[in-house]
């Protein structure tokens, strides 16, 4: 999230994000993203319907980062650049490694986890083709990616 002097960058918090739409998990987005820890959801609450600058977003743990203008395009560029660095395919099995956190549930073992790794990224040439990620692992060559099929 963006903190620079003049350009007015907010989010709020409503009382949806504590749970009217649950997720799969049954957790809601807030006590997923804290890991249910009861104070920094507490905290979080207090502020629902305020405008929070980045800062205050930063410091409630609501964002992961809040670079200023001076450092805004360095941090993208870095983000870019290490997502660039793996495999499409297997970002889609971090980001669904991700979602759910330490809270499995069946649910989300087979529609969340299971079905990104069976039926995305073990089917897939970035991963298992010849020059793919899984079949150079540990050859000391360089995967090649086709970056056209993402």
């Amino acid at each position: 999230m963006l903190d620079a002097p003049g350009q007015p960058n907010a989010i709020a918090l409503s009382t949806m994000n504590f749970g009217a739409l649950p997720m799969i998990n049954g957790r809601s987005r807030i006590a997923a993203r804290f890991y249910e820890e009861a104070e920094p959801i507490a905290t979080a609450r207090t502020r629902i319907g305020e405008k929070l600058a980045p800062g205050d977003a930063l410091a409630l743990g609501l964002v992961t980062a809040a670079p200023d203008d001076l450092d805004w395009r360095d941090e993208v560029r870095i983000a870019l650049e290490e997502r660039a660095a793996l495999s499409p395919d297997a970002l889609t099995g971090l980001e669904a490694n991700l979602r759910f956190g330490v809270f499995e549930t069946m649910n989300t073992r087979i529609f969340g986890r299971l079905s990104a790794w069976e039926n995305w990224i073990y089917n897939r040439p970035n991963a298992v083709g010849e020059t793919g990620a899984l079949k150079r692992f540990g050859s000391g060559r360089k995967a090649q990616f086709d970056w056209k099929r993402v």
